[in-house]
């Protein structure tokens, strides 16, 4: 069976979504499934148009260019035709079974009108809800009009794809609620290789030393600075910390990364006298991340309530889990779906700095409970949350996709354009 991957962006560009996508490429190949991918003009300039990036074959579609890619709706629909160009190519000379477009859903119309031309089934998979993604980017607001076209291509593209994917539950129910049949969607979960991150890393005493964190406890944040993310309470919650008693000292907050919203945090931490115990590390290169969790005693994802949080469950309390970590997270949905509120780790009520700080103090006073809640959490994710689980689901998505395929109709030859 031969897949050709229709993607927003890939590696070497790191994302959470090229990271999905690597990984679920891997897991394809280790079933021994042929994938080759095509990416949107998202990717930039490239040096080639076929690029093999990790042993994966690309096909790159061009940047778009003149006065048309300046201009908001249009250049996304110029990027639709760009797209559907390029795959046309790549379809005529890879000559795959099936074409499984991911999000967002400009992909999903590029794959739809090509694979109908070809006669290939198409099966769309639906990451996150971008126009979500863009209210809390500030570039839409809930409700306006371009939220309401982007929802309603999405929905489109979800009744003519042969098959929906989703990465967690919430997604599902969604899109189930606005007509589809459940028997059309199937929930391809994010996971993580748990072989590959080492438990009970020894702390790296040399990197607290530069840090200044000394032996004080440390709560901590690896990733990028969005304001979904909630980093803005954590920081405040640690003005609520400051009065800890002299037997239990007052935590330090790692905040390792960067993002839209780091200049906001460091205005606050400064307003807040915090910058002796909150400190900013910018991003810091992939091979060195391990060295920053073994600093860290409770990871923190204090995300905000809001749809993109409540619906979507992120990867990064799955890699701390895999890692043994404590993990605290607010009770948007997508937290609930990945942790159980004291088993394999904590929750505290999303929005609410004194719940956060109150959790965080509990936590630091039960160290009793801290090597359950790590042995738990690493086998949550040991036993349902590997890559190796999920994209086994494919098998039954693809097996039906191709028993209804449809011919491809003999009027088309690969000579004919796709507008």
């Amino acid at each position: 069976m031969k897949i050709l991957h229709v993607l927003d962006h890939s590696i070497p560009l790191h994302s959470g979504y090229t990271f999905r996508t690597r990984a679920i490429l891997r897991q394809q190949a280790a079933l021994g499934w042929e994938t080759v991918q095509v990416t949107s003009g998202k990717q930039g300039a490239t040096a080639s148009p076929v690029e093999t990036i990790e042993g994966l074959r690309f096909h790159r579609t061009p940047p778009p260019t003149g006065p048309v890619a300046r201009l908001p709706v249009l250049n996304q629909w110029r990027g639709v035709a760009d797209l559907a160009r390029r795959l046309d190519n790549a379809v005529a000379a890879e000559r795959p079974d099936l074409l499984h477009a991911h999000s967002p859903a400009l992909n999903g119309l590029a794959a739809l009108r090509v694979g109908r031309r070809r006669g290939l089934p198409v099966v769309y998979e639906c990451r996150a809800f971008w126009e979500d993604a863009a209210v809390d980017h500030g570039t839409s607001r809930e409700g306006d009009l371009r939220y309401r076209l982007a929802r309603a291509m999405e929905t489109r593209v979800f009744r003519r794809a042969d098959a929906v994917t989703c990465i967690c539950e919430g997604l599902r129910a969604d899109i189930a609620a606005r007509g589809i049949a459940p028997a059309k969607l199937t929930v391809i979960p994010n996971a993580v290789d748990a072989e590959r991150f080492l438990l009970d890393v020894p702390r790296d005493d040399a990197l607290a030393a530069q840090l200044g964190l000394g032996d004080a406890p440390v709560l901590g944040f690896i990733g990028s600075f969005y304001a979904y993310e909630g980093l803005d309470l954590a920081v405040a919650a640690m003005a609520r910390l400051a009065n800890r008693s002299e037997a239990q000292p007052a935590p330090h907050l790692l905040l390792v990364g960067g993002g839209p919203q780091e200049p906001r945090l460091r205005e606050l931490v400064e307003t807040l006298g915090l910058g002796a115990r909150v400190h900013f590390t910018g991003r810091v290169p992939h091979d060195a991340v391990h060295r920053y969790y073994s600093l860290v005693d409770i990871l923190l994802y204090p995300r905000r309530s809001m749809r993109l949080t409540d619906l979507v469950t992120p990867l990064k309390p799955l890699e701390a889990m895999a890692q043994g970590k404590l993990v605290l997270a607010s009770d948007v949905g997508g937290h609930r779906e990945l942790i159980r509120d004291g088993v394999t780790g904590r929750l505290f009520a999303a929005g609410d700095v004194d719940a956060l700080a109150a959790m965080v103090s509990t936590m630091l006073v039960q160290r009793g409970a801290w090597a359950a809640q790590r042995a738990a959490g690493r086998r949550f994710v040991e036993e349902e949350r590997t890559w190796a689980r999920s994209v086994a689901r494919y098998r039954d998505v693809y097996a039906h996709v191709l028993g209804a395929s449809p011919q491809v109709p003999a009027a088309l030859t690969d000579s004919e354009p796709v507008r």
